[in-house]
């Protein structure tokens, strides 16, 4: 890592707050994806039995 000088603590904990973010969008959109494909198939379901 480049010296950063008196902004290291900065920068660094830029990146961090930049990956936490990152890491919860794909969470919250695999989360998403799957909570879908659950609602999809139930209604799937309901439609071939009536």
């Amino acid at each position: 890592m480049p010296d950063l000088g008196p902004y290291a603590t900065y920068v660094t904990l830029a990146y961090g707050v930049s990956l936490a973010l990152l890491a919860a969008l794909v969470g919250l959109s695999v989360w998403q994806g799957k909570r879908v494909k659950r609602q999809l198939a139930e209604a799937e379901a309901r439609r071939k039995d009536g």
